[in-house]
């Protein structure tokens, strides 16, 4: 056997790589070491995480508020309600069961690998 039918399969990585790279090699180049989201787009999307649904909460406490007539009941109760589901949005966000799951790729739930 030549070297190009190596059954190894360590072999067979090496160059089933150095093929992805000749065909993608911007994409390779630019693709971040850790893989997953740079740590600029983490807090960005954190923050928008919290602040909309805070926001959320407030626009459905003052709507509720000004349509029944209850001031300032269901917008603190809301406030409160959207700034619970915030922290909980970034909470998954930065648990490390979800950085590890997003370092390997998305999941369409197939079950596939």
């Amino acid at each position: 056997m030549d070297k190009d039918t190596d059954p190894s399969g360590e072999s067979f990585d090496r160059r089933l790589k150095a093929a992805r790279e000749r065909i993608e090699p911007r994409a390779a180049a630019q693709r971040p070491a850790g893989g997953g989201m740079s740590d600029l787009g983490l807090v960005l999307r954190a923050g928008t995480e919290l602040v909309s649904a805070l926001v959320v909460g407030v626009a459905m406490g003052w709507g509720l508020d000004h349509w029944l007539h209850a001031r300032p009941w269901f917008l603190i109760l809301f406030s409160l309600l959207g700034g619970v589901a915030g922290v909980l949005n970034v909470w998954r966000l930065v648990r490390p069961e979800a950085m590890n799951a997003e370092a390997n790729g998305p999941d369409n739930g197939s079950g596939r690998i």
